[in-house]
């Protein structure tokens, strides 16, 4: 006698999914979809149109993300975190180290009298609009594993960039642009694998802007006319869409072809949006770029902007790459940072004011890092450079649903441990989700049998302390 499977408590949506579809060769693809939406609840995913926009969680502060990462370990004690004891105990040995002097001197600035040092004079200016996290912990203090722990959430272990999981759980704003847009100059520690997407489908994973005269490879059209390529692409388009019709659960089928769709509407859109050109003598005039230049991080923060505007979800702006003393990570001597922190000091600061005056900051997260600090104490009395710290660094963020002149967390006399309001890199990325809609519990992925999630395994919280 047959069951009426309506009837049965014990058939799981799961379970039905499994005995439907478990002689058929497209059970991996389907299984790896339906089961992820139902782990995920969020919208689900339509497969022709794996990026369409979804709602997230709940009701969201944010719809976009600006993510700058400061290449190098930039010191906290010299930047945003001040620490008289510094000063005052300078030359004197504690243990078998000595205490540095912080090579900028600090002043209260804005009406919040947050504490910048003399290295960041326009940053200093929009203190009233940022979000100060003195207290941030990193877990090692080696380059190549917090920088993709600062990406991935995971220090060793392949896992999907945080860019990549926003344009999973949101979709994009813009068919014709990448909903996770990287600009980056030069490869960072651990290289492209920062932007990603491992299991996610391949249409979240970071698309590379390299400054320069050809930002993106190939976006020139090679056919006589633009009529001529229009056509071309509607044959395409009905023959990759007769292909997919019976095929519609394969992700990896339907990333290909939405991978090539936005290929074309890049090379209508993409040059235009990467043209700085058209902004204003006083627009280029704040960033600090002269008319003409094609590069640079000034050159870098603008286009990130033009990109948010355009709709693209989650954009990286990377200042340097991992070359030795190139980046923040000055071993040799601590005035070096004074170039670094003059390239990006300006275009910030800019990027904050104009986000305001386009009404884009009140649901943009600005978010401003580094993989982790550097050492107050020295081994030498005459060290003129400062070592890796991952106790002890300093982050920001501004905009979108955060408290905006205020200085979050404490370190000791000397910033070496946190003492107050710790937060760990997965906190912080728990309050990126948050700020965007997300549960970071909840925005998940099932692969290999498992449900993963940017903050991994680990114990961690959102930082409510800096939402406004």
């Amino acid at each position: 006698m047959k069951t009426n499977p309506s009837m049965n408590p014990l058939l799981t949506r799961r379970s039905a999914l499994c005995s439907m579809v478990g002689g058929s060769l497209l059970m991996p693809g389907i299984l790896q979809q339906l089961v992820a939406a139902e782990s995920s609840p969020l919208d689900p995913l339509d497969p022709l149109d794996p990026l369409a926009p979804r709602a997230p969680h709940f009701p969201a502060k944010a719809k976009r993300v600006i993510f700058v990462f400061l290449s190098g370990g930039m010191s906290h004690v010299d930047t945003f975190n001040h620490r008289p004891k510094l000063f005052a105990d300078a030359g004197k040995k504690i243990g078998d180290s000595y205490v540095k002097r912080p090579g900028w001197e600090f002043t209260p600035r804005g009406q919040c009298g947050m504490e910048m040092s003399s290295i960041f004079p326009h940053l200093g200016g929009v203190a009233d609009d940022v979000c100060l996290i003195n207290s941030m912990v990193a877990d090692a203090p080696d380059h190549t594993a917090m920088t993709f722990m600062m990406h991935t959430g995971s220090a060793n272990v392949a896992r999907p960039s945080i860019g990549s999981w926003v344009s999973y759980g949101l979709g994009t704003e813009n068919a014709n642009l990448p909903s996770f847009v990287v600009i980056a100059p030069e490869i960072p520690y651990h290289g492209a694998e920062n932007w990603g997407a491992e299991f996610l489908p391949a249409m979240h994973q970071g698309t590379r802007i390299i400054p320069g005269d050809e930002p993106i490879p190939n976006l020139k059209r090679r056919l006589a006319s633009g009529k001529l390529q229009e056509l071309e692409l509607e044959m395409i388009a009905s023959l990759n869409q007769r292909h997919l019709r019976g095929r519609e659960a394969d992700p990896q089928l339907a990333a290909r072809i939405r991978s090539f769709e936005t290929a074309a509407g890049m090379q209508m859109q993409a040059p235009e949006a990467l043209d700085v050109e058209m902004e204003s003598d006083a627009t280029l005039a704040m960033y600090g770029i002269q008319r003409g230049a094609e590069k640079g991080f000034a050159w870098q923060a603008l286009a990130a902007r033009r990109l948010i505007e355009r709709g693209v979800r989650f954009v990286e702006v990377i200042d340097k790459g991992s070359g030795l003393g190139k980046n923040w990570d000055h071993h040799g001597d601590m005035k070096r940072h004074e170039v670094n922190a003059k390239d990006v000091d300006q275009p910030l600061a800019a990027l904050i004011k104009d986000l305001k005056e386009r009404g884009l900051f009140d649901d943009t997260l600005v978010v401003v890092t580094t993989e982790f600090g550097r050492t107050p104490l020295v081994s030498k009395p005459e060290a003129k450079g400062r070592e890796h710290h991952a106790k002890c660094f300093s982050s920001f963020l501004a905009g979108a649903g955060v408290k905006r002149g205020l200085t979050y967390g404490l370190a000791d006399d000397h910033g070496i441990n946190v003492v107050e309001n710790r937060v760990h890199v997965h906190d912080f990325h728990a309050t990126i989700l948050h700020l965007l809609g997300f549960d970071h519990q909840r925005l998940t992925h099932r692969h290999a049998g498992l449900d993963f999630k940017l903050t991994g395994v680990n114990e961690c919280s959102v930082v409510k302390g800096v939402l406004a």
